[in-house]
């Protein structure tokens, strides 16, 4: 990476546009070799700067919210599509006007809107219903859809094949950052229990949490997959990544305020944790730090803190070849997916300003935040 982090207003995300364009190709190759639908899931990464280069390589968004929706229909202009838990009755007829595709969570939610759906007149909307295939190998529950007790998606015992009529398509979500040999042994589970129900569908989404632009990922078992339901079904399959999209694109830059010793040595940055980067306290996880080490690794070792009151404000600790002073910067890894989405003001804490960076272009600064932005979300 060869920019000036100093020239960057601090903090700010960066996203580099040759890092992206990799991971669109790589997602690319995959609907070449297949005739598979590729969508971006704004849940992990909706910075619509970068849109129109996204949709040269994928057919479309998908949605978990209206705001979403709307973001995707006016910004890329391709297939939207859209699942909830449960819709507002006051925001659904907008939501026909953008959306390609519609997934219902349930039976009774499919029977309150479906006359809706049927009496639109104008574009045509595809419905589909998502599934629970009661399969998952996503350890932490929190992220696992199919954990006892989910909200998420129809069970084989719930579900009503009687009540098909008007549904085009079934979606499934199971996984969260993992490889391809997890899908193999998924859509096993999902083919023995619901086959029967996909052979009678246009279409089969197999959800997100694909790793498909990671290093060691298996491109060759993924293809397998899809051409699986393909060809014994002859559906259209869909894949909604998020974060494979992003994954490995972006940074945060951030400054060294303070140097404060209780114990240990803690810097204290302009950027927060639980601001910026919530996920770090959600999942949790150490991002990496370019040119930084684990404690000790390196001979000056910090505990990095965030700007809020929060007392667990803390990103983690961190080892350093020279010693940190005020007004240094260091540069977060993997900051482009599920940062810029989950970010907040806890504190009037302002936001990281958002910039675009390429070979042929350089830094292009696309928003900065300021007190308006937190004023106004509130009365």
């Amino acid at each position: 990476m060869d920019i000036d982090i100093y020239a960057l207003p601090s903090p700010c995300y960066f996203v580099d546009e040759g890092l992206l364009t990799r991971n669109l190709e790589i997602l690319n190759s995959v609907q070449e070799r297949t005739g598979c639908k590729i969508l971006l899931a704004l849940k992990g990464f909706s910075m619509y700067s970068v849109f129109p280069l996204v949709s040269k390589y994928l057919k479309g968004i998908t949605a978990s919210s209206l705001f979403e929706a709307r973001l995707g229909y006016e910004e890329m202009g391709k297939e939207v599509h859209i699942f909830a838990p449960a819709y507002l009755e006051e925001e659904f007829d907008e939501i026909l006007t953008v959306c390609d595709h519609i997934s219902f969570n349930s039976f009774a939610q499919w029977h309150k809107f479906k006359n809706r759906v049927q009496n639109k007149s104008g574009k045509r909307v595809s419905c589909g219903l998502r599934i629970n295939p009661e399969y998952s190998e996503i350890e932490t529950p929190i992220y696992n859809p199919c954990y006892q007790y989910s909200r998420l998606g129809i069970t084989l015992a719930n579900f009503r094949p009687e009540e098909l009529e008007g549904i085009e398509g079934l979606h499934f979500h199971t996984m969260c950052e993992q490889n391809s040999d997890t899908l193999k042994r998924t859509i096993k589970v999902v083919d023995e229990k619901f086959g029967s129900y996909i052979q009678q569908m246009k279409w089969l989404n197999m959800g997100g949490g694909h790793h498909i632009t990671r290093e060691d990922y298996d491109l060759d078992t993924l293809v397998e997959c899809i051409n699986f339901f393909q060809d014994k079904y002859g559906v259209q399959v869909y894949l909604e990544p998020g974060e494979a999209v992003a994954l490995n694109t972006g940074f945060l830059v951030a400054k060294v305020l303070d140097i404060v010793d209780n114990g240990m040595k803690i810097a204290i940055l302009d950027t927060s944790a639980a601001c910026h980067m919530p996920d770090v306290l959600e999942m949790p996880y150490r991002p990496n730090i370019i040119n930084a080490g684990k404690p000790d690794e390196f001979s000056y070792t910090y505990r990095l803190g965030g700007m809020t009151c929060l007392a667990g404000d803390i990103i983690g600790d961190y080892s350093f070849k020279e010693p940190l002073k005020p007004g240094d910067r260091l540069v977060f890894c993997d900051m482009a997916h599920y940062t810029m989405v989950k970010n907040n003001m806890f504190n009037g804490i302002n936001l990281p300003a958002i910039a675009l960076v390429s070979q042929a272009k350089g830094i292009k600064v696309v928003k900065q935040f300021g007190y308006e932005d937190f004023k106004t979300r509130l009365s």
